[in-house]
């Protein structure tokens, strides 16, 4: 990344308009910083050009069909780097945002609100919901369909912005304009979205020859992005297994919300645990996992926790899962 100073970014979060904030940056040819706390936890204060994120806006336009005419929802806080690039979005279409689903054609939503309003059994007819942040599957999808909604969900990440989109997880395409690969297991972007990295510079933005990669697992299979999610898994007795896959079989069949975590054993390193919010789902996903998952992914712990605990981002939050699992035994 360039050299820069922070008396030559906005931080937009900072301000008491963070869509003014932006659209200011983009006049002045400013770039705009976006804090994060990263993945690690470690506060990290991403820098981009105002471009990065505008010259995506006609393709989200046509892959989701916002218009002018359209009303937006977004619930989420405008904190998180997806709702402010939604709540951006919308503005510079001439775009009304709302503020309930009632009124909105298009909602922007984490799968856990997603999650929500399907357990809700909410009205999706003739709306567009575009849905990041975490997986999303073809069961989700087949039911935003049968409530008469269109689920539109994609892959990125701060650093990358629009890397992948699609129905949902298994039917995800590189964005236009943008190249994925998989080298070694790690997914790597080719894209003209893609920020100039970090402000701080004890972090940096991994990039080779045009190249960025952040570190998320995946594949690349006939011209389909599959992502499997951030480094790490699992170590149990020796064998080291994936979240993303257990939770991938799990998932389809749970009533509730399914969420698997690793936590520690004086003689295993770790166990495979798993939290829901329906309790009938205990016994219906033991009886699947027996079935389904090699006895290394098997969890062995089955806790209802419910409401599942989420970010102030309105993501699932790990760390408070794995919390209150540990709490119960």
């Amino acid at each position: 990344m360039p050299e820069v100073t922070a008396r030559e970014v906005v931080d937009v979060l900072a301000t008491n308009d963070p869509v003014a904030a932006f659209g200011d940056a983009q006049h002045r040819g400013l770039r705009v910083a976006l804090p994060t706390s990263g993945t690690s936890g470690h506060p990290r204060t991403i820098v981009r050009t105002t471009a990065s994120w505008t010259d995506s806006f006609a393709a989200v336009s046509d892959l989701t069909g916002t218009a002018a005419d359209s009303r937006i929802w977004i619930p989420g806080p405008v904190t998180a780097t997806m709702n402010l690039f939604a709540a951006v979005h919308a503005h510079a279409v001439g775009a009304t945002l709302v503020d309930r689903l009632t009124d909105a054609t298009h909602a922007h939503l984490t799968p856990a609100a997603l999650r929500r309003l399907l357990a809700d059994d909410a009205d999706l007819t003739g709306r567009d919901l575009v849905v990041a942040g975490d997986r999303v599957d073809a069961t989700e999808a087949a039911r935003v369909r049968a409530a008469g909604g269109r689920l539109h969900h994609y892959y990125g990440a701060a650093e990358l912005s629009l890397v992948a989109w699609g129905e949902h997880a298994d039917a995800l395409r590189p964005f236009p304009g943008v190249d994925v690969q998989a080298r070694d297991g790690q997914l790597w972007v080719r894209s003209p979205f893609v920020s100039e990295g970090y402000l701080q510079p004890e972090h940096v933005l991994r990039s080779e020859g045009g190249w960025t990669s952040v570190g998320d697992r995946g594949e690349v299979v006939d011209g389909r992005v599959v992502v499997l999610g951030r480094s790490g898994g699992i170590t149990t007795a020796g064998a080291t297994v994936r979240v993303a896959d257990i939770e991938h079989v799990l998932r389809p069949l749970a009533i509730g919300e399914v969420v698997v975590v690793g936590l520690p054993h004086p003689d295993l390193g770790e166990v495979v645990a798993a939290a829901v919010t329906d309790a009938g789902d205990v016994s219906r996903l033991t009886a699947l996992a027996r079935e389904q998952l090699i006895p290394a992914q098997r969890p062995r712990r089955w806790v209802h926790l419910d409401p599942m605990p989420t970010t102030s981002h309105d993501k699932v939050d790990r760390s408070a899962v794995r919390a209150a699992l540990e709490a119960t035994r």
